[in-house]
């Protein structure tokens, strides 16, 4: 059954602009069938929307599903606590507008999974690009004990190209549409320090080479600068955190077309933390990092390298309800507009996971899609309107 909702304000992401007394038409199969302003197209039922916003779908494209963010426990999770956490946490980003999202690293692959679950319509929430175990090295970040036992490990543990290889294929065997790489230490691991170099060029260009040549992407934590000039040598797609950035790399970023995918509210989040709620060498490193990780992102912004959203959702304190709207106004504080920090919510990040049936409500698009009583495009801070409907695939979920 087709809907026409018309009477609205309509920001379809492809154009720059609000367009006002608008109208959006969702065929039966929860695609986009044609949008557009003055007299709309016939259709099985009509909703007046009476003025209100509607955007794209909110896209989180760095988030860890299988934590609790009140919980702060990396390790020592069994198979079973990680889906638990997930299918809640999927249920939560749903039900605050978030309708896709790219996990960044899972235990037991819980994202590659749940992934084919939901395909198969047994699991609700937004749709996953997994990522499944990532890539690290021993004693580095993502060698976390995991299971009840400690028998299993968070991440694939690499010690050269050909263990990178061999990674890489196993992720691409059980489904995996993303390679999350650790190029450098980071805030939540015990053993490192945020500007380690932890895989070599070798291992990056390896894992670049092997997940381009079977369409996925590679998604690298990079916070230190020498471990982003090696992933940025190596042709990542998306530099995830880049807390020491510098002006040369972002100009390499801008030429190369490289995201960068900053997740300022992790850093926040465990800055805020109620004191003695997480460990102490995690705070001492987020203090040490937090005003040079703010202003290297400002920098950036206003250089022009393409900035997405994405929140690190599950590490302290970050939650799944209010994170990725919470990241797109820490954005705006950065430097940011509201229409970069939309954008980076819905087209570039649909572009970034490379979903040409994302990120736009043109002919053609899954019909997902916010309403908001204010325009984002004026107040960054509308789009946490709590009681917003939020419709994925032409169905409202809420």
């Amino acid at each position: 059954m087709s809907t026409l909702y018309e009477n609205c304000n309509l920001f379809d992401a492809a154009n720059e602009e609000m367009q006002t007394d608008a109208w959006l038409l969702v065929d039966d199969n929860g695609h986009i069938g044609a949008s557009g302003k003055g007299p709309a197209p016939k259709a099985d039922q009509t909703v007046n929307l009476q003025g209100q916003y509607v955007i794209p779908g909110l896209i989180n494209a760095h988030t860890h599903v299988m934590m609790d963010p009140m919980d702060n426990r990396t390790a020592y999770l069994s198979e079973t606590e990680a889906t638990v956490n997930a299918i809640k946490n999927l249920q939560i980003l749903l039900h605050n507008g978030v309708t896709t999202i790219r996990d960044c690293g899972a235990v037991f692959d819980t994202d590659v999974k749940l992934m084919k679950l939901m395909q198969q319509g047994r699991v609700v929430g937004p749709e996953i690009v997994p990522s499944g175990r990532p890539m690290t090295i021993l004693g580095g970040h993502g060698d976390f004990p995991e299971g009840d036992d400690g028998k299993e490990v968070w991440g694939h543990l690499t010690t050269c190209a050909s263990d990178m290889r061999q990674a890489v294929r196993e992720e691409f065997k059980h489904g995996a549409k993303n390679i999350k790489v650790m190029a450098t230490g980071g805030v939540m691991s015990p053993n490192d320090r945020v500007d380690d170099t932890e895989l070599t060029a070798e291992e990056l260009n390896t894992a670049v080479a092997e997940a381009h040549s079977k369409h996925m992407t590679v998604a690298s934590h990079a916070q230190g600068n020498r471990g982003i000039q090696l992933s940025l040598e190596a042709g990542v797609d998306s530099i995830e955190h880049g807390i020491f950035v510098d002006e040369d790399q972002m100009d390499l970023m801008i030429k190369q077309g490289t995201c960068l995918v900053p997740t300022l509210n992790a850093c926040q989040c465990i800055f805020d933390a109620p004191k003695g709620s997480i460990p102490d060498y995690m705070i001492k490193k987020d203090v040490e990092v937090k005003d040079i990780f703010f202003k290297n992102i400002g920098k950036a912004i206003k250089k022009g390298v393409r900035i997405v959203v994405g929140t690190d959702a599950g590490t302290p304190f970050n939650r799944f309800d209010n994170g990725t709207t919470t990241e797109m106004q820490l954005l705006v504080e950065a430097g940011a507009t509201p229409l970069q920090a939309v954008l980076g919510a819905t087209k570039y990040a649909a572009e970034l996971l490379q979903r040409p049936d994302l990120g736009t409500l043109t002919e053609g698009k899954k019909a997902n899609f916010l309403v908001l009583k204010e325009n984002p495009l004026t107040n960054i801070k509308a789009v946490a309107q709590e009681d917003k409907q939020v419709y994925q695939n032409g169905q409202l979920v809420k």
